[in-house]
């Protein structure tokens, strides 16, 4: 990966697209820094790292900006989740499904679509923001200490919401410029950029277990040596694909012939991404959230029932980590059947005059490809249980013995981190090489 970077620098063009990529990314995180009008929140204390809500979700999508309130607290997140409702929808909506395959005219109005559906969405989450933030006090008084009220209440929150969808905004812009002018994802690239953001954090609770003594220094080297061996398991898994042969007849076009050659259909083991890992840890944080706005009363029936019932999504609780495993296969299944089409696939194969060895086209082809599917999404949700739920099991095990260590670099950020990472790298590479050959046939 070094060397691949190395080798870009020494290119003119791919060197100005990494500055360009860096210069993003130093706007974002100024932007991160960056407080707005009204906004009082120095300690940065919205949320405990150690927490099971939406909340420390959004935080650690946001580099922590979401904790200390500032211009990009919303960051690319409304994006996201209106590039993934457009996509569900796209399968449910005829209109939309068409739409999608009307070419580049069609991807530039879908585009379009996801950009305003996100604004809304940021528009939305900037609001309960503005109200939670409102309710826990960290809004700027008036001279006399009290909150404002009448006119300048409004100015107030129209000020504030307006700022967080502007963030939001601004960011998705700037994840655009990156896919045209600098190098890799611009999306990925900037939610990267969150996550490391937190490193510094993540190695000084490292340094408070080691600063303990005993027992506890052991166990840092272990946590050290288990987070390598994950990331080289996460990459492990990203390069591994199930490859279908595919043959092509040979058809005689004028003078010319076509075909006779032998391909395959690639089909990654990991072909949904860390998508199921956060789809799963959403809902699972949703209760968590819900308990923040409740107060329960413990002495009554109700009271310990719900407790009860609240206290089985603590990532400490083995309900937890089961009902985790459940919804990471099932959402696996889910996004699978919505990206690969077996019937779709199995009529281009006999539109294009192929077939698979051994299978006669048409239904034969696409029941085939089916039960490809089906084992390889098992394999691939399995390979990503194990990535995502080694945080949760390596800290209930440490805490059997009075000494837990939280891994708050967690599966889902590994996954992001490492997925970025290679998918950068491999476009570099592309890019090297077009550049190699032009030369060589210049």
């Amino acid at each position: 990966m070094f060397r691949t970077f190395i080798n870009a620098w020494k290119i003119a063009d791919l060197r100005k697209k990494l500055l360009y990529t860096a210069l993003i990314i130093l706007i974002f995180r100024i932007g991160a820094a960056l407080p707005i009008p009204f906004v009082n929140i120095t300690d940065g204390i919205i949320t405990d790292q150690n927490a099971n809500n939406f909340m420390t979700y959004l935080s650690m999508m946001t580099g922590d900006a979401f904790n200390y309130g500032t211009l990009f607290a919303m960051s690319i997140t409304p994006y996201i989740n209106a590039s993934i409702i457009i996509q569900l929808l796209t399968v449910a909506i005829p209109a939309l499904e068409r739409l999608a395959k009307e070419g580049e005219e069609g991807r530039k109005k879908m585009s379009a679509i996801t950009r305003y559906t996100a604004v809304g969405l940021a528009a939305l989450q900037s609001t309960a923001y503005y109200f939670y933030i409102r309710a826990q006090g960290y809004l700027t008084v008036d001279a006399n200490g009290a909150a404002y009220t009448g006119f300048w209440a409004v100015f107030q929150a129209v000020v504030i919401i307006l700022c967080y969808t502007a963030g939001a905004s601004l960011l998705m812009w700037l994840g655009e410029q990156i896919n045209e002018k600098g190098i890799g994802n611009g999306i990925s690239i900037i939610l990267f950029a969150g996550i490391v953001s937190r490193m510094p954090t993540t190695l000084y609770n490292l340094y408070t277990y080691v600063d303990r003594g005993g027992a506890y220094f052991a166990l840092i080297p272990i946590a050290f040596v288990s987070m390598l061996l994950m990331i080289a398991f996460i990459v492990w898994m990203d390069n591994a694909e199930r490859r279908i042969p595919v043959q092509y007849a040979k058809r005689v076009v004028g003078r010319k012939m076509y075909g006779g050659q032998n391909t395959h259909i690639p089909i990654k083991v990991n072909m949904c991404g860390v998508l199921p890992v956060i789809f799963a840890s959403s809902i699972l944080s949703l209760p968590p959230t819900v308990e923040m706005f409740v107060t329960l009363d413990t002495t009554t029936g109700w009271g310990r029932f719900w407790d009860g019932f609240f206290g089985i999504f603590s990532t400490d609780h083995w309900a937890y980590t089961l009902m985790y495993f459940v919804l990471i296969i099932f959402f696996a299944y889910f996004y699978a059947a919505i990206q690969y089409n077996p019937i779709e696939m199995a009529n281009n194969i006999r539109r294009n005059s192929g077939a698979i060895p051994g299978i006669r086209p048409g239904k034969p082809t696409s029941d085939y490809i089916t039960k490809i599917l089906s084992r390889i999404t098992l394999l691939g949700a399995l390979l990503l249980s194990v990535v995502a739920l080694y945080p949760l099991l390596f800290s209930q095990i440490t805490a059997l013995f009075d000494k837990q260590v939280n891994l708050t670099m967690g599966g889902t950020s590994i996954i992001i981190m490492v997925g970025v990472a290679l998918e950068t790298v491999k476009q570099l590479e592309s890019q090297m090489m077009m550049r190699h050959y032009k030369g060589f046939l210049d």
